[in-house]
This record gives C-alpha cells, structure tokens and sequence, in this order.
C-alpha cells in the first residue's frame, strides 16, 4: 500500500477545506452557545440576587413592625396593670367605708366599674388600632416588594430575549 501525502489536492483538497470549516463553524456555535449560556447564567444569578435582597428587606421591616406592635401592646399591658392597681387600692378603702353607708359605697362601686369597663375597651381599641396600623405598614411594604420583584424578573426577561435575539 502506498502512503498517502498528508497534503491533498484535486477533488479531495475541497472534502478537506469544506470538513475544516465544518468545524470552524461548530466551534463557533459552540463559542456562542457557551456564551450565551454564561449571559443567561448571569442574568439568572442577579435576578436572584435582587429578589432575594428585597425578600429580606421585607422580613427587616416584617421583624421591625413585630417589635413596634410588641412594644405598643406591651406598653398598654403596663398601663392597664398600673390601672388595675389604683383600682385594687381604691376598692381596699371603698370596703372599709361600705358598713357605714351602703348606698353611696354601691353608687361607686357601680361607677367605678363602668369607668373600668371603658378603660378596658379604651385599651383593646387601641390594640386593635395598632394591629390595623401594623398591618397596613405591612401591607404596604409587601406591595413594594411585590413591584420590586417583578420589576427584577421583568429585566431579566428583557435581558434574556436581547440574548437569544443576537
């Protein structure tokens, strides 16, 4: 057998020169492939990234109302006891006065206690408002992460489709 010349000519010459730009071109499309994989990898990667710092925005502000309204309850808890305690002392002195004058000790003992009953739903309204009002502060920061994510996911769309449009 004869060995063959590794440089080819006549019609093998055109196999060689088409088989090389075969593969020229796959090596290309192989580039631009991989390319685009890493863009779509890094627009993925920071669309994440945003969306995972506006979740954690809302769980800051989520956690900063928690203690807010801990505090506005908490801080009415203290005032209903103080209340409660000025009234234990007054109805310490009232029983030592009722032997003595029934009637007048009734009387106030009935307006006391309406006055308490107010004061006590005095207290759970603002307890309720304090709810309402954390929960609106609440509502409004999820709307605003809401935009904020969509926002981020609508760029990425946006990048995604330049991408693949080139």
């Amino acid at each position: 057998m004869a060995k063959r010349s590794a440089r080819k000519t006549g019609p093998d010459a055109t196999d060689e020169e088409t088989t090389m730009q075969d593969v020229k071109k796959a090596q290309e499309m192989f580039t631009q492939g991989s390319g685009r994989a890493v863009e779509t990898m890094t627009v993925w990667a920071d669309a994440n990234q945003r969306v995972l710092r506006e979740l954690a925005e809302l769980s800051a502000a989520t956690a900063k109302e928690g203690v807010r309204l801990y505090a506005e309850l908490q801080q009415a808890g203290i005032e209903a006891a103080r209340d409660a305690q000025a009234t234990a002392l007054r109805w310490q002195s009232a029983w030592q006065e009722a032997p003595r004058d029934p009637l007048a000790w009734y009387q106030r003992a009935l307006t006391d206690s309406v006055e308490n009953a107010q004061k006590w739903f005095r207290i759970l309204e603002g307890n309720a408002q304090a709810v309402t009002r954390t929960a609106e502060r609440l509502q409004t920061t999820a709307e605003q992460t809401g935009k904020g994510i969509q926002e981020s996911f609508s760029e990425a769309v946006t990048k995604m489709r330049d991408v693949y449009a080139a």
